[in-house]
């Protein structure tokens, strides 16, 4: 038997996405969050140099200009209404986190300080501009503890250490789906519960888990995407997934662009700047998929420091004060991950699986739409890395995340309130909870087979070396393949802890479930663009084909297993795709 809770509005997710739209919710509605842990643990924290917003406090700086380095940035997979609504609405959003609280790094004025990020421009491209806001190099950790207090202040009630494993789907009196509320695991104690809500917003983050080098945390498995998949619901843009170039040699943990963007560059074998060869005006703040694809090309050629598979980034040239004051968290992460003094010394960096720019597909208010007509599904909203708005097409544009989060999850927070305030609750199915019930009894029940964390290492090996910076059909249907054998094998794993409380053994399970789901419709949108672009580079298709796909994929999984895509045009106001040169 299942536990019964009933709220107004549930939010599954404790990020930054997740706690901005509880803030907003709460204000209206009774309001829940969900969180797999504690909510400051979040992977927003994880998020360093800053939030861009065009507030012109260092130089002249306006939001269609931001709005059309987003869209470039993008390779024009853009959604342009979504992403004129995210830069237009930028500048309150910071000024809505400093009216909270928010400790924002400022001007000998006093104004809120900005610094120069990757892709970020003045006059459409003609030179760099200072927009992103930030707070040393942790500003994300200082976004989730301002909203998290502010949460508190406003009522929001948390229930955290629980993890979310289904979706309720109901009928309303037209035949149509509605969402109806979610089905959560109690880590404490191995009980399922049923929170009967009137409306769900997933803001569940990424699944970079499934690649061997990320930057990713280790709770980041895609789990509110692949219950959507599992519902019946598509997946948007799965076929791209960022690389940021400076991770930290052989472990991925990011090294921000706010390194960079202080001045910081990078360096090959040779002493050379190569940047300079592949984006001769931006060079090292070139959009991220151009500076990671440049250093795997450095490398396959025969550049990487001494003869291996990294490059450096050498800060050692600035001013130790800024290194120190700017970017405390960078450098003690060289000095603790890699022995490296970078006052000194260069620091040896690789490309590392950051961000997903594909997801749950959405609107511009965070409703969940189900087909490529954009029909919404009433009562079920998503925001952040889990949901494809698209503001970021197919390469995201630094500082552009954290954006996103404040400004969707605000949107979805205020529209998620106002719909449950429209609508009676619907009645739930009996046992909504059998199907998860099932699902856990069927892992705990098989007492051989293989052990998930074996299926997990060659998915994250697989994904890295056929599904990562470059891409070609032969590497794509050997990936393909391999992910077809894994979720086969994964169907007879078991695991070694059979008790109920804090069995995290048995999540971990579920959760790569969730992983081989992700990876195969990531393969498989992969394998049908015969096209380069932003983040999904082909080398048997180097170049980006606006007459074939301009356009979004839609990914579901049929009731027989196979994967069908589909797609939908890309919304375009005013801005006429062209060639991306930087």
């Amino acid at each position: 038997m299942a536990t019964y809770h009933r709220f107004d509005c549930v939010i599954v997710g404790a990020g930054g996405a997740g706690l901005r739209a509880a803030l907003e919710a709460s204000q209206r509605a009774n309001t829940a969050v969900i969180s797999k842990m504690y909510p400051t643990r979040s992977h927003t924290g994880a998020a360093q140099g800053g939030m861009s917003a065009a507030l012109g406090n260092v130089e002249e700086d306006n939001w269609e200009w931001h709005t059309f380095d987003t869209i470039k940035g993008g390779d024009y997979l853009v959604d342009q209404d979504a992403a004129e609504i995210m830069c237009r609405e930028a500048i309150d959003a910071v000024y809505d986190l400093e009216h909270m609280g928010f400790p924002f790094d400022r001007t000998a004025e006093g104004k809120i300080d900005q610094r120069r990020f990757g892709g970020h421009t003045r006059d459409h491209g003609k030179a760099p501009v200072q927009r992103a806001c930030f707070a040393a190099d942790r500003t994300g950790h200082m976004i989730l503890q301002t909203l998290y207090q502010q949460c508190q202040k406003n009522g929001v009630q948390f229930f955290n250490e629980w993890y979310v494993l289904d979706l309720i789907l109901t009928a309303d009196d037209a035949g149509r789906q509605v969402c109806s509320g979610v089905i959560a695991y109690e880590l404490k104690t191995g009980e399922l519960h049923v929170f009967h809500a009137k409306s769900v917003l997933f803001a569940t983050g990424g699944f970079g888990k499934f690649f061997k080098i990320t930057s990713n945390a280790h709770t980041l498995t895609g789990d509110g995407p692949g219950i959507c998949l599992a519902r019946g619901i598509p997946l948007e843009d799965m076929e791209f997934f960022q690389f940021h170039p400076t991770g930290v040699y052989g472990i991925g943990i990011l090294l921000s662009e706010a390194a960079r963007a202080e001045g910081g560059i990078l360096l090959n074998d040779k002493g050379e700047r190569f940047m300079e060869r592949y984006a001769p005006t931006l060079m090292d703040l070139a959009p991220r998929d151009m500076v990671s694809r440049a250093i795997h090309t450095e490398i396959k050629e025969g550049r990487g420091i001494g003869g291996k598979d990294y490059v450096f980034l050498d800060v050692s040239h600035l001013d130790p004060e800024v290194i120190e004051n700017k970017l405390p968290d960078i450098t003690e992460f060289a000095r603790i991950y890699l022995g490296v003094e970078p006052l000194r010394e260069p620091v040896p960096i690789q490309a590392t699986a950051h961000y997903a720019m594909g997801g749950i597909p959405t609107d511009v208010n965070a409703q969940v739409v189900i087909d490529d007509d954009n029909t919404p599904l009433p009562g079920f909203f998503a925001a952040g890395e889990c949901a494809c708005v698209s503001v970021h097409g197919a390469n995201r544009l630094g500082t552009n995340s954290l954006l996103d989060i404040v400004v969707f999850g605000r949107r979805g927070g205020i529209n998620m309130a106002e719909y449950a305030n429209k609508v009676d609750i619907a009645e739930l199915p009996e046992s909504p909870e059998q199907d998860v019930q099932s699902k856990l009894k069927g892992i705990l029940d098989r007492t051989k087979g293989e052990r998930p964390a074996t299926i997990r290492s060659e998915l994250q090996a697989q994904m890295m070396s056929n599904c990562g910076i470059v891409r070609n059909e032969s590497t794509l249907k050997e990936a393909l393949d391999t992910v077809r054998e894994l979720r086969q094998r994964f169907s007879s794993a078991g695991i070694d802890d059979k008790s109920a409380r804090y069995n995290q053994d048995l999540l971990e399970a579920v959760e790569l479930g969730f992983l081989l789901d992700l990876a195969e419709v990531t393969v498989a949108a992969a394998l049908a663009r015969t096209e380069s672009r932003g983040g999904h580079f082909r080398d048997d298709h180097d170049s980006r084909d606006d007459g074939q796909w301009l356009k979004h994929s839609l990914a579901t999984r049929r009731p027989d297993g196979q994967i069908d895509l589909t797609y939908k045009p890309v919304t375009i106001t005013k801005y006429i795709p062209m060639e991306r040169k930087y």
